[in-house]
């Protein structure tokens, strides 16, 4: 299989740490956005550890809820952590949806098309396999803008390392992560009555060492980036994110804003 997203996903309790928690803060949100709730059948695109499939799982009125990852190791995890009858979760490229035509009344991708080169072809995809009339609808995070926990990390080590500006930029400079970006795609890929708007959450950290640990992990860009530094600049880089988390103040809870772009559209009937 062709893995489309360049996201780099090793580890399902990773993933949870450094973006599960807030997925499911922003699911419930997004859901209600789309107007998913009375879909009979809803496909979830990068379905990651399963955030938006459980939440879709509380609903009583859908009658299938399928979800495809191109992580193995998200989809191991999502499989446990869904256990409900009407949810099949398997492993499958974005870009190349194994579903027939017209299969879904609805289709979602949550935190995934930044990672997808090609968000055209995805949103084609997404599009095909939605029945004339249903809905596609996605989210991305507004990193650039919205997302202060991520900026506070890109930022304070893009002073200390000229490897950290090449890839911030590369984070910030994502597809589909911009202002009128989805509307964009969604027309594009053939999708009508386009809505586009904003959802925040807090994103809430019980200290420095609950921030920092996903970024020892080994999913996501900015674990990926602290991997590759040499001891003395991943040390260097530590402690002025330290010290920008402490901000003056002793350590303890913080409370950042993170800002999701979401746009929803309807296949033409």
């Amino acid at each position: 299989m062709a893995v489309s997203s360049t996201f780099l996903a090793t580890d399902g309790s990773g993933y949870e740490l450094q973006m599960g928690r807030w997925s499911r803060r922003l699911a419930p949100r997004f859901v209600e956005f789309v107007g998913a709730a009375g879909a009979g059948s809803i496909l979830d695109v990068g379905c990651g550890t399963g955030s938006l499939i459980a939440t879709l799982a509380r609903g009583a009125s859908h009658r299938s809820l399928h979800g495809v990852d191109a992580s193995p190791a998200y989809v191991d995890y999502a499989r446990r952590a869904v256990p409900d009858p009407r949810v099949r979760i398997d492993v499958g490229d974005a870009c190349a949806l194994a579903f027939p035509d017209g299969t879904f009344d609805c289709t979602l991708a949550m935190l995934v098309l930044q990672f997808i080169p090609d968000t055209g072809r995805v949103l084609g995809e997404m599009r095909r396999v939605t029945r004339p009339g249903g809905v596609v609808g996605a989210a991305v995070w507004d990193v650039r803008g919205g997302v202060t926990f991520m900026r506070l990390f890109w930022d304070t080590a893009a002073m200390i390392d000229d490897e950290a500006i090449r890839r911030r930029g590369r984070t910030y400079s994502r597809p589909a992560s911009h202002v009128g970006a989805l509307r964009q795609a969604f027309g594009a890929a053939g999708l009508e009555d386009i809505v586009e708007d904003e959802i925040t959450i807090r994103t809430d950290f019980a200290s420095f060492d609950d921030y920092w640990a996903p970024i020892d992990g080994a999913d996501g860009p900015i674990a990926e980036y602290a991997r590759s530094l040499a001891p003395d600049v991943r040390a260097a880089v530590k402690e002025k994110v330290r010290l920008a988390y402490l901000d003056g103040e002793a350590d303890g809870p913080r409370s950042y804003c993170a800002t999701a772009l979401v746009a929803r559209g309807t296949v033409a009937s």
